[in-house]
């Protein structure tokens, strides 16, 4: 498991701070997480109970993310508001707002973090389920086919997911390979993968050096927004690396949206065990997390007044995860992937999203082992070993949700065909990106029904 709730809460440290209320605000919501947390256990426990666990396999290591938040008051990620305040407070000021907040912190947030790491490390994680498969809960079959449906919003069985995914892995295997062929490689594919996994120069040297090569490519990708996009979100986003706390079983980047207007997005970059985090990936990383993947997307379905908040801040998985992949993609086009690493990066980006499909599916209904689903990826991919592990492990823990991508990817291409064919001349790729985007995040029926609209609108002023 690559987070969790003790983890997710510590968000509410990322807010405005500027004034009394909003840190007397901050302070109710400290006190708030005694409560919390045992709703949160209430539920683990009645899972134990149940037999509806996460596998043990995935937990391993897991209580160093609680334990990262076992610190000194002041060194505590809930004390960090304290540590910088507005220029206008008073001295008396802040003096009453630390005293409280050190107690708060001392008293009730970090015993929260204690209790919690003692009950996962001495009665969930021993009594966790040893099966990874879903197939193998109460309901399992049922259970399994309902998260396919959520996740991918399409009328697909389990067999069809998985046979799609193996054509889709023979097909981006055969491009692999001529750039393999290309680069005139002395070896073998698993070879040259050996070669992309270990040779220094694919990886960065420093945390820093990493966040500054992905931010000079955050910034060229910023630059082929206006050729693509008619309307492009008023928020920005920064770059930042994944926190430390959970960096260790965290993927590789992540999109972690503004919590208000007064807050930038922010692409994540995980800097844990540098020698895992090659170079060539991180331009396909870039587009997804940042633009014009997550964050053109989730920014602009925030600033659509005109739709409900709860259409505003929701997350339709298939469309998300299927833009972002797509916008990996789109950077073939805007010649964003400057050699053939960075395109075999991209390459093993689409094709970790592809063995996603075969080895999600594999192990939760066809009895694939997870060291099977390990070498499966490893063998198509060239990603890290340790990202592979940890990928495998977020597979096993959230059943359904990595066929997203590639089901949600592989639509917006086949509408985009569609509006390609349909219009000629007339296409307009600025038109058809911002009629995707147009709506928030939709199911893939509802998309199409966009992309209609958009085609029939179209034709009717060709036809003036």
């Amino acid at each position: 498991a690559e987070s969790g709730f003790h983890a997710d809460i510590s968000a509410i440290t990322r807010g405005r701070f500027d004034s009394m209320q909003d840190y007397r605000d901050y302070l109710s919501r400290l006190n708030a997480l005694p409560k919390y947390f045992a709703q949160q256990t209430y539920w683990l426990k009645k899972g134990i109970k149940s037999g509806i666990t996460q596998p043990k396999v995935v937990l391993e290591g897991f209580e160093h993310s609680i334990s990262a938040f076992i610190v000194p008051v002041e060194q505590s990620v809930y004390y960090q508001p304290f540590k910088d305040f507005p220029a206008h407070f008073t001295q008396a000021e802040k003096n009453t707002l630390i005293t409280e907040a050190s107690q708060t912190i001392s008293t009730k947030v970090l015993p929260l973090y204690q209790d919690f790491y003692r009950f996962m490390t001495e009665s969930y994680i021993p009594q966790a389920r040893r099966d990874i498969a879903a197939s193998s809960l109460p309901f399992g079959n049922a259970f399994y086919n309902n998260r396919l449906k959520h996740y991918t919003t399409v009328d697909m069985s389990a067999d069809e997911v998985h046979a799609l995914g193996l054509s889709e892995v023979k097909r981006i295997r055969s491009q692999m390979q001529q750039i393999v062929k290309q680069l005139e490689f002395k070896g073998n594919f698993a070879d040259f993968l050996h070669f992309l996994r270990t040779d220094p120069q694919f990886y960065a040297k420093t945390p820093k050096a990493l966040l500054k090569e992905a931010a000079y490519l955050a910034k060229q990708a910023d630059a082929i927004l206006p050729k693509y996009f008619g309307k492009l979100p008023r928020s920005p986003y920064g770059v930042q690396a994944v926190p430390a706390e959970i960096a260790p079983k965290y993927t590789t980047g992540r999109y972690s949206g503004a919590n208000s207007d007064y807050e930038p997005g922010y692409y994540w970059v995980n800097t844990y065990a540098l020698e895992t985090r090659p170079l060539y990936e991180l331009p396909a990383l870039t587009l997804h997390e940042a633009v014009p993947g997550h964050h053109l997307q989730i920014s602009l379905n925030k600033e659509i007044s005109d739709l409900p908040n709860f259409r505003r801040y929701s997350y339709i998985s298939a469309f998300g995860e299927g833009w972002g992949l797509y916008s990996e993609y789109l950077g073939i086009e805007a010649g964003y992937y400057q050699d053939p690493y960075s395109q075999f990066g991209r390459l093993t980006y689409e094709m970790w999203r592809a063995a996603r499909l075969v080895v999600d599916t594999g192990m939760h209904v066809k009895g694939w082992s997870r060291q099977q689903a390990i070498d499966f990826m490893a063998s198509n991919t060239a990603l890290s070993l340790h990202n592979v592990t940890t990928e495998i492990d977020r597979y096993i823990s959230w059943p359904g949700q990595a066929l997203s991508y590639k089901i949600g990817e592989l639509t917006i291409k086949r509408l985009r065909a569609k509006a390609e064919q349909a219009l000629g001349e007339q296409f307009d790729i600025r038109q058809f990106h911002d009629a995707v985007l147009a709506q928030g995040s939709v199911p893939m029926s509802v998309l199409e029904q966009q992309i209609d609209e958009l085609i029939q609108t179209t034709q009717a002023k060709m036809k003036k």
